[in-house]
Order: structure tokens, then C-alpha cells, then sequence
């Protein structure tokens, strides 16, 4: 799977059901493996009105399970 495939999909908490956002960069390791994932926070009426985002780190154990739309975190 490549980064573009995952950056389509949206980053959903299974704790409250909240989307998290999108993913916009990812972290690795000297070893070539994922760190996390760096994911701006989806908060449309904000954006509209502020230069500054948010983003957030969602690390690898946190990713319970990847599908075709979305991916399930536990935060």
C-alpha cells in the first residue's frame, strides 16, 4: 500500500466514533518502519477562520485495523 492510498482515507477513533482528520505525513524509523502517522485534524468551521492547524499523532500500535474507506484507531 502507498502513502497516496492511505492520505484518501479518514482516521476514524473507535473509542467515540469521532473522524479524526486525514493522514498528511508519516513518521519512520531508521529501519525503514512506521513511527506514526501525522494527521491535520478535521475541523472545517476553524480552518475557515485561522491560519494555524492542528495536527496529530496517531502511533502504530494505535491502528486496530486498516479497510477500504478508512482506518480504525484507538486513541
Amino acid at each position: 500500500m502507498m502513502l497516496s492510498d492511505l492520505q484518501s482515507k479518514d482516521i476514524i477513533n473507535i473509542k467515540d466514533g469521532q473522524n479524526l482528520g486525514r493522514i498528511i505525513d508519516i513518521a519512520v524509523n531508521e529501519e525503514g518502519k512506521l513511527n506514526y502517522f501525522i494527521v491535520e485534524k478535521k475541523r472545517f468551521f476553524f480552518r475557515l477562520f485561522s491560519n494555524s492547524f492542528s495536527n496529530q499523532k496517531v502511533l502504530y500500535n494505535q491502528i486496530k485495523r486498516i479497510g477500504n474507506d478508512v482506518i480504525l484507531v484507538e486513541l
